[in-house]
């Protein structure tokens, strides 16, 4: 399968710049995933479209703000250090600078905001421009508040502006708990306490997983073939509390409707018992789902809109269908529907 097959025209101005007004204030196109049969609705009108005994699964991972901005030290000059994920070593992570042919192995950057200092050096280059890099304070004080504290919020690069306070806030979901993520599981930013509410009350039932997204969600796929994109591997983890839930609704025939393309991953990653039960656990996935692949725990998907050609569209292309899906973007782009991390959902049941 072709990767340009997965190709589509998006205006440049349907890309959402900042989130809805309201968090909850955006549309959603609800599809149905066997006919590809679409109607337009508001994401508040989520209860409705939904029926008692569903399963709601969420990722209650929280982004951190990975983006520290400074200076080289010595000289001064502007440097930028994106830490992707812990490395092996305490306070070590493997991160992206900037400028990367400035900052080899040995050198030094200083962050600093509000009174707080959080030196860095390189320890180490890998490939694809990548850095082991040490992080320190002056003072002794915890790095891990240091960086919560004078970190930027790593909007996609596809947001054409710099992080604002508010990020902190929208660019978080309201149920997010465990701190280790370097993007939000966007899908999940439309809900309000409000919705949730409604949602219980309608009868829906709520679960957690947690997968902490990676750097992989903004890499573009570079090769030509579907079936040879590699995923970077991402930690997830699944309670027995959240795996016997999933399983009591599967033996009773009722919907698992996974709240974005990080929750599919994670369900779709765990290990089944010879009953066909899923098993609880946490781990690394590597697993990249695309069309062929055959779907064991979700029947139901609620997603953003994805970026041509990305992993993520091929995700939903394998729920759904290719033909359905680029039908719904079409439709989408006509009904000039908001794109990408701040821009508007589907429904797809």
């Amino acid at each position: 399968m072709n990767v340009s097959e997965f190709d589509f025209l998006l205006p440049e101005a349907l890309i959402a710049q900042d989130p809805a007004a309201e968090r909850g204030g955006s549309r959603l196109l609800a599809m149905q995933r066997a006919t590809g049969l679409l109607s337009h609705h508001q994401f508040a009108d989520l209860p409705s479209l939904l029926r008692a005994g569903d399963v709601l699964v969420v990722n209650d991972t929280r982004v951190f703000p990975a983006r520290l901005i400074g200076i080289r030290l010595p000289g001064g000059g502007a440097a930028e250090c994106f830490l992707i994920g812990p490395a092996d070593q305490p306070d070590t992570w493997i991160a992206l600078v900037h400028p990367g042919q400035r900052l080899r192995q040995g050198a030094r950057m200083l962050f600093e905001s509000g009174g707080r200092r959080l030196n860095a050096e390189v320890l180490g280059q890998h490939f694809h421009g990548r850095r082991t890099v040490r992080l320190w304070t002056d003072d002794g004080s915890p790095v891990r508040e240091t960086i919560d504290a004078i970190g930027h919020i790593p909007l996609p690069p596809y947001i054409k502006r710099a992080d604002l306070a508010a990020d902190r806030e929208r660019y978080q979901t309201v149920y997010a708990r465990e701190r280790g993520s370097i993007a939000a599981p966007t899908a999940g930013l439309h809900f309000t306490p409000q919705i949730l509410d409604l949602l219980s009350a309608r009868g829906v039932e709520r679960v957690t997983v947690t997968l902490h997204v990676g750097y992989g969600t903004f890499q573009p796929v570079r090769v030509d073939r579907v079936e040879d994109h590699r995923v970077e591997a991402e930690h997830y983890d699944v309670t027995p509390a959240t795996a016997a839930a999933l399983n009591k609704a599967r033996r009773e025939g009722r919907r698992v409707i996974a709240v974005g393309t990080t929750t599919t991953r994670t369900l779709e990653s765990l290990a089944v018992d010879a009953s066909g039960d899923v098993l609880p656990g946490s781990g690394e996935t590597t697993l990249f789902i695309h069309p062929g692949f055959r779907f064991n725990v979700v029947s139901g998907l609620i997603t953003n809109f994805h970026l041509p050609k990305s992993s993520l569209l091929m995700l939903v292309a394998a729920f759904a269908g290719t033909e359905h899906v680029l039908a719904a973007y079409r439709e989408a782009i006509a009904e000039r529907y908001r794109f990408y991390s701040y821009g508007d959902a589907m429904l797809i049941v």
